[in-house]
């Protein structure tokens, strides 16, 4: 069996004059779990609506779980399991006379599995869909996911529109079910606070491209706040991986990634300086929206 589940090399995708996707490179292990990070618009669904073969690229190579996207679509559809950020399904029928409906289209269907989600994440099987609830529409999107049985899952933003106590059930299920399964995940999402209990892994994608990949714990370990004076700062160049830096009054607040260098070089220099853990979600604010102007030169006096 394949090691690498999900292997993307040099992706890039153009909408006229628009670059969304530029020389994107990504590859998810079998079996890990990894959460796709960016704002809206960074070209998180088209890279996904690319990898299911819903989209052409205009450079570069797919493979998901052995199959190229723009060669094996039918393959890949019985080995992929899909929820869409939105997924329309007939309002009209019930749930179970959907996976009846689906069960043709999926040699691998297995319905006593069906029937066990439907359970497991109290669907009611004989309610008319448009009469379910925004989570419960969500959670049958699961549902028929996972039911033709897929070696990999990809779940498109699947908590948008959910509200708290609904997101954080969904995810409480989905990570019941996924770690247990032992498939391969990759989610897109910009539910930052929600993401770390279920990926092992993060990429941030801006700008068109992968800015950062790794784990969740390194991101966390590597990626630290900083706090000095400004005759502190002062003293010092901007170190390498700076990705943000705020100054009130007579205090400077940077963000660095692979802060322990710089912690060590503070520390040699005598400088004070407080070492502050951050989120997930203050780390992405770094990495998309940090600025680093606000750094003063070496030896320059800063105006408070």
């Amino acid at each position: 069996m394949l090691e690498t589940a999900i292997k993307i090399q040099q992706l890039h995708k153009t909408f006229g004059k628009n670059v969304v996707l530029e020389n994107v490179s990504l590859e998810i292990p079998r079996g890990e779990t990894l959460a796709l990070l960016g704002r809206n618009g960074a070209g998180k669904t088209t890279m996904i609506r690319m990898l299911l073969g819903l989209l052409k690229p205009d450079g570069g190579s797919m493979e998901i779980d052995g199959c190229d996207p723009t060669r094996d679509a039918i393959e890949l559809r019985r080995r992929v399991g899909y929820l869409a950020e939105d997924q329309t399904m007939y309002g009209w029928m019930t749930p179970i006379e959907l996976c009846h409906f689906l069960t043709p289209f999926y040699p691998a269907w297995h319905q006593e599995l069906a029937d066990d989600y439907l359970e497991r994440f109290h669907i009611p099987r004989h309610q008319r869909i448009e009469q379910l609830s925004k989570g419960q529409n969500v959670k049958l999107g699961l549902t028929l996911a996972l039911a033709h049985q897929p070696n990999v899952v990809i779940l498109d933003d699947p908590a948008l529109g959910l509200d708290t106590i609904a997101r954080k059930e969904f995810n409480r299920d989905l990570i019941e079910h996924l770690q247990a399964s032992g498939r391969t995940v990759l989610f897109s999402s910009h539910l930052l606070d929600e993401v770390e209990a279920v990926a092992d892994t993060v990429a941030i994608l801006d700008g068109g491209r992968i800015i950062r990949q790794s784990s969740t714990e390194t991101l966390r370990s590597e990626v630290k706040r900083i706090v000095l004076t400004s005759d502190g700062i002062s003293q010092v160049l901007p170190p390498q991986g700076l990705r943000d830096v705020q100054q009130f009054e007579d205090q400077f607040i940077v963000t660095v990634d692979g802060a322990a260098d710089f912690v060590e070089h503070l520390t040699e220099l005598g400088v004070d300086h407080e070492v502050v853990d951050l989120s997930l979600d203050e780390i992405f604010e770094a990495f998309v929206i940090g600025r680093t102007q606000a750094w003063p030169q070496a030896g320059t006096p800063v105006v408070v």
